[in-house]
Parts: structure tokens; C-alpha cells; sequence
């Protein structure tokens, strides 16, 4: 099978909980590339937030904003800001109940607040650096949002769209955190657009994550891997199951597919 792109969350697959990746990892990112295949990293994250770590590793292509967002090779391919009303009533329903909040834009992250314990855990456990206090002139620009407080019981509150759902976080000390993830414009239906603009089907596409986010890429990506420190509900969407992201995970996988080497120089 010849692949022609590799899609990487990076939060639990790319990066550790230390904010460090392996060293197999690079090894592995590098060794795909000189074998011809296109590597993005599809995140959560805002991709203005991810620059430094892309750089480091060598990705210039990317699916940001939980696919919201992407760019090949510096060419914009999808941009597709949320419903401005939408997230008025989510923002209006978190000040309401107390909730901490954060939208993201091209250019920044817009914060309920800046000095609570949860904002602030929330901006050290991602390493977020531009941050700013929400204004409601940015509602039409939002790419993303995640609500950052939330009891397990709270969901309710909210009235989100049909096309949307809740998606717990799954990284240590931020498991009330909750993404809002759209049916439309997700990792999934963004590596669909990838693929198309490649001229290649998903069938070659491989795609690597462990978050709940992450569901739609791995039901999408014709080899798809699940992290060994995956969401438990995460496995059963993935074509196979890796090791922990401690483990070498990215390195294993792709091992696993024949796509890279042997290891004797990791």
C-alpha cells in the first residue's frame, strides 16, 4: 500500500505529558516525509500556537481548530469560522453558569477570564501565549471554542446546533474541558478535503490520535491508529490500536504499515 499522507494530533500523540516529544517520533516524521508522504498535524489547537513545535519537526501543512482550518504547504484550503448566533448562546449560557471559556481565532485565544485557577491551568497544561480577554467583536471570526469548567452533569445547559456535540478533553488536569466539535468541519471531513486537493483518496491516508476529537479523522483515514493512552471510547474508531505516546506510539505505528524502517537507530 503506498500512502500519500500521515495526519498527527498533537496533544497525547505528538507530545507527552511533559509538552516533549520522542525522539522516535521526529525520526519517524522525517523518515515518512523522505518516503513521500505529506504530514500534517490535525489538532485542536489553534495552529498559530503550534509554529515552534512544526518547525522543530519539519510539518509545514496543517488541520487546526479541531478542522476548522487548513492550510498545505502555506496554501489556505479550509476556513470555516462557527455560526456567530451559536456562539453567542454558548458564551451567553457559560457566563450564566459560572463556566470559564476560550474561542479561537486566526490570531488569538479570547479567554473568559485570564486569572482564575481554571483559565490558568487550562493555559499552562497547552502552553497557550496569545491570549486575550473575550470582546463580543470577535464572534464572527471563531474557529473553535472549548468550555473549560464543566461538571460531567452540566452539558445540558447548553443549546448547540444539531451538527454539533460535546468532546470531553483527554489530557491529564483538564478532563472538564470540553470541546465543541462540529459534524461538517472536523478532522475527518478536513482530511477529506486534503486528500481531495492531493488527488488522492482517504484510503491513503494514515492518521494517528487519542482524544475524542480525534473520531472522525480515524473513522475517515484508511489506516488509522489508535494511542495506547487513547479515550477507552476511542478505540473501537480506529483501524488498530498503538502503544502509549511514551511508548514510541507514532514510530510503532508506522512501523506496523511498513511505511518506515527498523529502529536500530533510535
Amino acid at each position: 500500500m503506498t500512502y500519500k499522507a500521515l495526519f498527527l494530533d498533537i496533544d497525547g500523540t505528538t507530545l507527552k505529558s511533559d509538552h516533549t516529544y520522542p525522539v522516535s517520533t521526529k525520526q519517524a516524521i522525517l523518515e515518512a516525509k523522505e518516503n513521500g508522504i505529506e504530514v500534517f498535524f490535525a489538532t485542536g489547537r489553534p495552529i498559530h500556537e503550534i509554529k515552534e513545535l512544526a518547525d522543530e519537526l519539519h510539518i509545514t501543512s496543517f488541520i487546526g481548530f479541531n478542522g476548522a482550518y487548513a492550510t498545505y504547504q502555506d496554501e489556505v484550503i479550509l476556513n470555516a469560522p462557527m455560526n456567530k448566533n451559536t456562539v453567542a448562546n454558548i458564551v451567553h449560557t457559560a457566563k450564566e453558569n459560572g463556566h470559564e471559556f476560550v474561542l479561537y481565532t486566526q490570531d488569538y485565544n479570547y479567554f473568559s477570564s485570564l486569572d482564575t485557577a481554571s483559565t490558568k491551568n487550562f493555559i499552562d497544561l497547552f502552553q497557550l501565549r496569545r491570549n486575550k480577554i473575550y470582546t463580543a467583536d470577535i464572534l464572527d471570526r471563531v474557529l473553535g471554542l472549548t468550555l473549560i469548567n464543566l461538571k460531567d452533569d452540566e452539558q445540558h445547559l447548553y443549546t448547540i446546533d444539531e451538527d454539533m456535540h460535546f468532546s470531553q478533553v483527554n489530557i491529564e488536569g483538564a478532563q472538564s474541558c470540553y470541546d465543541i466539535i462540529r459534524d461538517h468541519y472536523n478532522k475527518g471531513e478536513a482530511i477529506r478535503e486534503v486528500m481531495h486537493i492531493l488527488g488522492a483518496t482517504t484510503d491513503d491516508a494514515i492518521a494517528f490520535g487519542d482524544g475524542m476529537n480525534d473520531k472522525e479523522m480515524l473513522k475517515t483515514a484508511g489506516a488509522s491508529f489508535a494511542m495506547g493512552n487513547a479515550h477507552a471510547d476511542l478505540f473501537q474508531y480506529a483501524k488498530f490500536r498503538t502503544t502509549t505516546v511514551d511508548d514510541d506510539g507514532v514510530y510503532n505505528g508506522l512501523k506496523k504499515l511498513g511505511v518506515i524502517g527498523t529502529r536500530d537507530n533510535v
